[in-house]
């Protein structure tokens, strides 16, 4: 399998973008986010993802995200969108001035949890690379794009045949931002098997 731009498709379709093959841009929308009941209770499900389809099994996806976040919650990472109530994404969300938390969730039957760690507020670029083996998926990040780190495995019940993943951005509150994507790769899987 092999990164093509051209395979790409939308989920919510933005009205401020840019797609090819080696650069994608996104201009967030007030008010979009992705989140499912636990904790808060509340349901968003009206961030835009640019996704492709894929049944194999072993592969790595990584990108390269460049963010102008100015305001709280404002974020832009990797995304797999199965539906509404089984997905994953992995970001750096904007808190303040101070800092910012590089996270990930993981929204198995309608519930999402939230593991982050704090980070500086003027990292202002990420590399992400996530790694399917089956339902099972890992989630690391990089700094650089050569040393990554491991932030999660996990697994997804609706995970196991075709599944739906790639690139989203969204500002959860009233505010908007430029997201931009590069260095999209689809590899042989890089999360070595357990022996």
């Amino acid at each position: 399998m092999k990164f093509d731009a051209k395979q790409l498709f939308w989920i919510r379709e933005l009205e401020e973008k840019s797609v090819e093959q080696d650069k994608i841009v996104m201009i967030t929308k007030p008010n979009t986010d992705l989140w499912q009941r636990t904790y808060y209770g509340f349901r968003n499900d009206n961030a835009p993802a640019l996704i492709m389809e894929t049944d194999e099994k072993f592969f790595s996806f990584t990108v390269k995200t460049e963010f102008e976040t100015k305001h709280r919650f404002d974020q832009c990472g990797i995304v797999l969108y199965q539906d509404s109530d089984n997905w994953l994404k992995a970001s750096v969300e904007y808190e303040n001035d101070e800092y910012q938390r590089l996270g990930s969730v993981v929204t198995n039957n309608g519930y999402s949890d939230w593991a982050t760690t704090d980070i500086a507020a003027d990292i202002k670029s990420m590399y992400y690379r996530l790694s399917r083996r089956g339902s099972d998926f890992c989630i690391e990040y990089s700094y650089d794009g050569v040393d990554y780190k491991q932030m999660r495995i996990c697994h997804l019940f609706e995970g196991s045949d075709k599944i739906r993943f790639g690139i989203y951005a969204c500002s959860p509150e009233k505010s908007s931002f430029k997201a931009t994507f590069t260095e999209m790769d689809i590899t042989e899987c890089r999360w070595l098997e357990h022996k």
